[in-house]
């Protein structure tokens, strides 16, 4: 079913009090900061972000304790005694924040502010992919705990391109003084402007109130919104949410795929898969499965003998194997063979899309892998997954990104992706501001 354009009011963005490092408690306010909670690469990126300063933000996104009722607990008590001892405080009156992130030629402007919450029937707020319920449920203990939103979710909404009614206000107030500044280990400068003005603020109201978003970064933070809402019966903070609102029209994402790490699945278990009972082989014979070929490294070789493949009208899905075996490419599926696998009744452009035919075919049909965080890893970095892979034996599958017209042409038509199909960017930090449900 195809989801209308918003109706009712459309993107409704409310200052809120933001709670916010106090600069001369910390090491630097870049040594707090944090990816989102689904980029870290854990142990070793956990560990790294816990020793750049006591106060990192990644002490309340990803606490560690035995069990997740203590986990959420001690994220609960960080936080509390953080704002007692001053290392966080709230500003001093309602905001909506413009955030900048600059690389190089990259330059990425949004707004972060409080954004009411909608049924994805409303057609305000488009998801894309699906999520998975222990990840929510997760997120929504983590947030019960705290009372907080910890991290603001990546939105993306399109514009004429103009520079008038929001997009105004932004590029007027980057003329001005940043209330913070600073640049993280990944190069990105980073900064923030509090808008107050209530003629501002009414001028990007009545912009919003027509524009239709979709999620960029956050589908199961956003899920979590929605759980935590329906759980009150009274209107309140938790009608909205923590997000950046990023004019595509203005400021292009980017799209990157998001790899899989198969834990307990060795290379040589996988290829051998592939020319197992139900494969029909698995050299490129005729009948195979895929063609499988291996390609030469280092890591950016192997990932651009990708691309070129991907690209390949002929080629169809396309993903690259690695581990202890080197690289492996797999392309050219058989179209038998996706045609008994992969679910019917979805449009095409779905069914043939790279994480559908990974999940059907391949780790449901050929690899017999479970959809479980203790065989599947979601990691958005191609030498992570293969570093991981290489380390403790398992398969890293590198995937090509989706082209963003196909994610925006789903969306709009109700169809959600595979969980972790795309992966969006720049993200915004996390740590630079946080929204307390306590203060409104």
């Amino acid at each position: 079913m195809s989801i209308p354009g918003p109706v009712g009011q459309g993107l409704q963005l409310a200052p809120f009090r933001g709670l916010r490092y106090v600069a001369e408690r910390v090491g630097s306010l870049a040594a707090v900061t944090s990816p989102p909670y689904d980029v870290v690469v854990r142990p070793d990126g956990l560990r790294a972000l816990e020793t750049a300063d006591p106060y990192n933000i990644v002490r309340l996104i990803l606490p560690q304790a035995d069990t997740p009722a203590d986990r959420h607990r001690q994220a609960a008590e960080t936080l509390r005694r953080w704002q007692a001892d001053g290392i966080l405080a709230p500003d001093p009156e309602p905001a909506l924040y413009v955030y900048e992130q600059r690389d190089g030629h990259l330059l990425q402007r949004g707004i972060i502010g409080a954004l009411r919450l909608s049924p994805r029937e409303e057609g305000v707020v488009l998801p894309h992919e699906e999520v998975m319920p222990h990840v929510v449920e997760d997120r929504a203990a983590l947030m019960r705990a705290t009372a907080a939103n910890l991290e603001p979710l990546l939105l993306a909404y399109r514009s004429d391109g103009s520079v008038t009614g929001a997009a105004s206000v932004v590029e007027r107030t980057v003329r001005g003084r940043p209330l913070l500044s600073t640049t993280t280990e990944d190069g990105f400068s980073h900064h923030l402007w509090r808008v107050t003005d209530p003629a501002d603020l009414t001028e990007i109201a009545a912009d919003l109130r027509h524009r239709q978003a979709l999620i960029a970064d956050g589908h199961h933070r956003w899920a979590t919104y929605l759980r935590l809402r329906e759980e009150r019966a009274e209107p309140g903070p938790w009608d909205f949410g923590l997000v950046l609102l990023v004019d595509t029209a203005r400021y292009p994402l980017r799209v990157r795929a998001i790899h899989r790490l198969l834990h307990q699945l060795s290379p040589r278990e996988a290829l051998a898969a592939l020319s197992g009972p139900g494969s029909a082989g698995g050299t490129g014979s005729e009948g195979a499965a895929f063609r499988v070929r291996p390609v030469d490294g280092p890591l950016p070789q192997a990932l651009a003998t990708l691309a070129k493949a991907a690209d390949e009208p002929r080629a169809g899905n396309a993903f690259l194997l690695a581990g202890h075996g080197g690289f492996h490419l797999l392309d050219r599926p058989d179209p038998a063979l996706l045609a008994r696998t992969v679910p019917t009744g979805r449009p095409e452009a779905w069914r043939t899309l790279d994480a559908t035919v990974l999940h059907s075919l391949l780790l449901e049909h050929l690899w017999k892998v479970p959809d479980t965080p203790a065989h599947i890893g979601y990691i958005h970095d191609a030498a992570a997954a293969v570093e991981q892979a290489e380390r403790h034996g398992g398969t890293a599958v590198l995937m090509h990104p989706v082209r963003e017209g196909v994610v925006h042409d789903l969306a709009r038509q109700g169809i959600a992706m595979p969980h972790k199909s795309t992966s969006f960017g720049p993200k915004p930090a996390s740590g630079l501001v946080l929204r307390s449900l306590a203060l409104g």
